[in-house]
C-alpha cells in the first residue's frame, strides 16, 4: 500500500535531518500544509524549536498580490517563520529526499476570516458566531474558497493535492482554553448547533418551501430538553453516523430535516466542484485532487460529509478518517468502498485510510500494519499518516517497523 506522511512546513525548514527521517520511514508521499488554520504544534526533533505557534490561518507560501488585490476575503501570510516561501523550501528538501510531495490545503476553516469578516461565519439558531466557520452557502465565500484552492494547491513542487474542510464547519472547533463540554452533546445536537441562519441560508431554506422563522424555531425547541439535562435519551445517536442521522430526524421532524439537508448538501456540493474545477484549470486533470472527506452528508469538519457517490464523481478520491478500533474503521470505509465497488464508478479513485500515528493523540502506531490490512480488506489502497512532525521517536520507530511489515504483506500477496 501506497503510503503518505503529513508534515508541517516548520517540521522541515531549518532542520537538514528532517526529510531523510521521514524517507527512512517507509512512505513514498508527504502530504505538505500549504494553507493552514492556527495551531500550536510541538516540533520534538527539530534542532532550533519545540514549539511552533501559528497564531492565525495563513498560507504558508508568499500569496499573488494581484490575485487578492482589493477583495475582502484574502489569505492572511504566515509570520512565525523565516524566509519568503515556507511551504517551497521544505518540498524541495523532501523531493531531494526522494519523496512526493502533495499539497494539504485547508479551506473553510479560518478564525482570523471570520473574526474581520462577521458577516460570512456561520450564526447559529441562537444569533452566536462562529468565527472559524465561514458559511459556504455565500457566494463570497465560494469565491474566495476556489481561489484559494488554486492558488495553494498547486504550489511549484506539488505532485497532486488534498483539500481539508471543504464543506461545512460548524460547532465542534479546537479552541483555545475551550469550555462548551459542559453539556454532552450527541452527534444530532452537534448538528443542529452548526446549521446555518445567515441571511443567505435563510433565503435558501425559504426557497425549499421552509420560513427561516420556523427552522429556527423548530432546532431551538428541539435542543431545549439537552440545556435542561433531560436530552440525553431523546438525542441519543446510537448506531453510528446513521444513527446519528435517525436522532436528527426524530428531532426536527423528517419533512424539516430533509429540507435543511437539501440545502446544505447542495451549497457543499457547489464548493467541491467549484474548488476541484479551479484546481485542475491551474493544474491540469493530471494532477490528482483528493478531498478529506466523511461518508455521512450531514458531518460537519476538517473531514467534509458528503455522499460517497458525489464525492469520488467530482474527485479523484478520497481520505478517509479511520482511527479507532474496527467498527469505526469500517462504518468510515465501506460506504465509500461499495460505491467504488460499482461497474459505473470512476477509474481507480483513491479510498486512503488515515491513521493516526501519535499515541498521546489517540494513535496507535504499534498496531500500524493490522490496521492497514483491515483497511485494506475494506478496500483502502493507500495510506495517510498523522501526523509525522509530532510523533516522538518511539511512534516513529513503531511506524518505520510496521511500514515494513506492511511492505512485506503487500509482496506476499501481490504474488498469491
Amino acid at each position: 500500500m501506497r503510503a503518505a506522511a503529513f508534515l508541517y512546513p516548520w517540521d522541515v525548514v531549518g532542520d537538514p535531518d528532517a526529510a531523510r527521517r521521514v524517507a527512512d520511514l517507509g512512505v513514498q508521499q508527504v502530504t505538505l500544509a500549504a494553507a493552514y488554520h492556527s495551531t500550536r504544534a510541538l516540533t520534538p526533533r527539530h534542532p532550533r524549536h519545540r514549539v511552533v505557534t501559528a497564531r492565525h490561518a495563513a498560507v504558508l507560501y508568499p500569496p499573488d498580490a494581484a490575485r487578492w488585490a482589493g477583495r475582502a476575503l484574502r489569505p492572511y501570510p504566515q509570520e512565525w517563520m523565516a524566509g519568503p516561501d515556507p511551504f517551497g523550501e521544505a518540498a524541495r528538501a523532501l523531493t531531494d529526499a526522494g519523496l512526493e510531495v502533495h499539497s494539504w490545503v485547508v479551506l473553510a476553516h479560518n478564525g482570523r476570516l471570520g473574526a474581520e469578516n462577521p458577516a460570512v461565519a456561520v450564526r447559529n439558531a441562537y444569533g452566536d458566531r462562529y468565527p472559524w466557520a465561514p458559511c459556504i452557502a455565500r457566494p463570497e465565500v465560494r469565491a474566495y474558497l476556489r481561489d484559494l484552492a488554486a492558488e495553494a494547491a498547486t504550489r511549484p513542487g506539488a505532485r497532486g493535492t488534498e483539500l481539508e474542510s471543504c464543506g461545512w464547519y460548524g460547532l465542534e472547533h479546537l479552541h483555545a482554553h475551550d469550555k462548551i463540554a459542559g453539556v454532552p452533546l450527541s452527534g444530532a445536537a452537534r448538528y443542529l448547533m452548526s446549521l446555518c441562519f445567515c441571511e443567505v441560508c435563510e433565503a435558501g431554506y425559504a426557497g425549499l418551501g421552509a420560513r427561516a422563522e420556523d427552522v429556527r424555531g423548530a432546532v431551538v425547541r428541539a435542543l431545549e430538553p439537552v440545556w435542561a439535562g433531560a436530552g440525553g435519551s431523546e438525542v441519543a445517536s446510537g448506531g453510528g453516523r446513521a444513527g446519528e442521522w435517525r436522532g436528527v430526524q426524530k428531532l426536527l421532524g423528517g419533512e424539516l430535516s430533509e429540507l435543511v439537508r437539501g440545502w446544505r448538501d447542495a451549497a457543499a456540493r457547489t464548493l467541491r466542484r467549484e474548488a476541484v474545477a479551479a484546481v485542475r484549470g491551474a493544474a491540469g486533470d493530471r494532477f490528482p485532487v483528493l478531498l478529506h472527506a466523511d461518508p455521512a452528508p450531514h458531518r460537519c469538519g476538517a473531514n467534509a460529509g458528503a455522499d460517497p457517490a458525489d464525492v469520488l464523481a467530482d474527485t479523484d478520491g478520497v481520505v478517509v478518517p479511520c482511527t479507532g478500533g474496527d467498527a469505526a474503521r469500517a462504518d468510515a470505509l465501506t460506504p465509500f468502498a461499495q460505491v467504488r465497488a460499482r461497474p459505473a464508478a470512476p477509474d481507480a479513485p483513491v479510498l486512503a485510510a488515515n491513521l493516526t500515528i501519535v499515541t498521546a493523540m489517540g494513535g496507535s502506531p504499534g498496531t500500524l500494519a493490522a490496521d492497514a490490512a483491515h483497511a485494506a480488506a475494506l478496500g483502502a489502497d493507500e495510506l495517510r499518516l498523522y501526523h509525522a512532525g509530532l510523533a516522538g521517536d518511539g511512534d516513529l520507530a513503531a511506524v518505520r517497523r510496521e511500514l515494513a511489515a506492511v511492505r512485506r504483506n503487500t509482496a506476499r500477496n501481490s504474488v498469491a
